[in-house]
């Protein structure tokens, strides 16, 4: 099994005299001498080196105490994440999955051979606590493709020891500048490596589909022969420009999102959701004949990303609702059976999720967004003045949003205004991203209704995980009743979140005067 663990470390260039004397930096008590380690590490890439312009390394090394397979991600500057898997013959196919956004169909091969001469020593507190590592490496790089060229240097690195204070490697590099020690002028072995023994310029790896797959044959101007490249300036481009973004965060999210952390899956759906809103939004830029396939299919990979996750935000509001009641008022075991229903819905989630990232129709899905990306369909708005293009579209939007909220006030309390407010708030999304995507060409009036939609949706969302949270309690109440249980709780929760619709119901009107006498659109 794979582990991971937060990498926090500095590089510097080194000549013959190697480590300079570190005892005076404060909080170091003594440096102590580790010994002289030799490390082997193959790094592999696909041909025109999709993992190294993500900033991305993939490699096999032996020696040292860590040997095994090692693939790390960029986290910041001079921080990455390492997920270390054991040393086999073959790629462990844990990793291969986090790397399947990025190399897709091609083919990881061997790129660069690193061989080291690592000197190590620990810089360890007054209590013998490590504080750093520090290391002299002595590193012979050789090309394995290309005509194999090689290249030799010696370089310093500093990792900090985990859970360690960041600020202790600032007190390292004052005292090695104060030794003539400078810091190294790239970011990793690997990225020095690939410059000094290329042969000529490297595969510059983008996700365009021209450098990650076969691009459909479908021209700029799809069926209807648009107007062929955006001249720049046009509004094409600002809407390519949203669509490139949010391409990237789905493909930059997927290894995330197969770790679990924090928000990824989230983050990802909303990405998904952008895209789609986007491709509908700018209809007169973009030829919906072609985009809306493209739709459908972000529309399955949002509900892909959303099992288990529309569970878990419901779960969240019932359990909290439960927790708030006095113990005199949660009358049978509903306790037990809300933790029931909470796992039940969480089962198997997180499984199917995976299952549907390493699937053939994902990746068939971004090799068609990378297409459309690439050889965008556009129509004659394409190229029409950016303001007068982009701000119809927003206006559009916006239009659809304020017919939905009429209707929903239009109504009588009950399903059919459930069921308007709902749509708002979906054609509330829309008309944020479209805003979203106009911000940097109209400026304010486009960042002012990107923040009144985000009020709308938070309104509007509250009130729609009422509708769903009553329905849930009563279908507990049900199961309750059916086993011979009282039903009494179920019913108080429902009546309390009734009771946060209606808020959000009397909420709406004034809350909407706001937002058109507020919008520019």
């Amino acid at each position: 099994m794979a582990d991971t663990k937060r990498e926090i470390e500095r590089k510097y260039e080194s000549d013959e005299s190697g480590l300079p004397d570190l005892t005076g930096v404060a909080g170091v008590a003594t440096v102590l001498a580790k010994g002289v380690a030799e490390l082997d590490a193959v790094y592999y890439d696909t041909p025109d080196e999709r993992l190294a312009a993500a900033s991305i390394t993939l490699r096999r090394r032996t020696g040292g105490s860590d040997a095994g397979w090692h693939l790390k991600f960029p986290v910041s500057s001079g921080v990455r994440d390492e997920i270390r898997a054991p040393l086999s013959e073959t790629l462990p196919r844990d990793l291969a999955g986090l790397v399947r956004s990025r190399v897709r169909e091609a083919e990881l091969v061997p790129l660069v051979r690193l061989r080291s001469t690592r000197d190590v020593s620990d810089l360890l507190d007054a209590d013998g606590g490590l504080l750093a590592e520090v290391s002299v490496d002595a590193v012979r790089a050789e090309r394995l493709t290309d005509g194999g060229r090689s290249a030799q240097w010696s370089e310093i690195e500093v990792e900090l020891a985990d859970d360690g204070d960041p600020a202790f490697l600032d007190k390292v590099e004052k005292k090695l500048r104060k030794a003539g020690v400078r810091p190294s002028a790239s970011p990793s072995k690997l990225a020095r490596a690939l410059r000094e023994t290329a042969t000529a310029e490297p595969g510059t790896a983008g996700t365009d589909t021209a450098k990650s797959g076969k691009r459909k044959k479908k021209g700029a101007g799809g069926k209807k022969g648009g107007a062929g490249p955006a001249k720049p300036g046009g509004a094409a481009e600002h809407v390519l420009a949203y669509l490139r973004v949010q391409r990237d965060a789905i493909v930059e999210l997927d290894p995330a999102v197969r770790r679990d952390l924090y928000d990824s899956v989230h983050s990802m759906r909303v990405a998904t959701r952008r895209l789609r809103s986007t491709l509908k939004s700018y209809g007169k830029v973009l030829d919906r004949t072609v985009t809306d396939p493209i739709g459908d299919e972000l529309k399955w990979l949002a509900g892909e990303l959303g099992v288990g996750r529309d569970h878990e935000v419901l779960a969240e509001r019932v359990t909290e609702a439960l927790a708030a009641l006095p113990e005199n008022l949660v009358v049978g075991p509903v306790r037990t059976r809300v933790r029931t229903w909470v796992g039940e819905g969480s089962s198997g989630s997180r499984r199917t999720l995976i299952a549907a990232l390493d699937g053939e129709r994902y990746l068939t899905l971004l090799r068609t967004l990378d297409a459309m990306i690439a050889e965008p369909p556009l129509l004659k708005g394409a190229g029409g003045d950016p303001e007068k293009v982009i701000g119809k579209a927003v206006a559009r939007a916006f239009g659809k949003v304020s017919d939905l909220v009429e209707e929903a006030l239009a109504q009588p309390p009950g399903a059919e205004r459930d069921h308007a407010m709902h749509e708002a708030r979906k054609k509330g999304k829309r008309a944020r991203y479209a805003a979203e995507a106009a911000t940097p060409l109209l400026g304010s009036p486009a960042k002012h209704l990107v923040r009144d939609m985000k009020s709308l949706q938070s309104l509007l969302g509250d009130h729609q995980d009422s509708v769903m949270a009553r329905e849930t309690l009563r279908e507990l109440a049900l199961q309750a009743d059916r086993a011979g249980e009282s039903s009494f709780t179920y019913g108080l929760l429902y009546g309390r979140e009734e009771r946060r619709a209606e808020l959000a119901e009397a909420a709406l009107p004034e809350a909407w005067r706001t937002i058109t006498a507020d919008s520019a659109f």
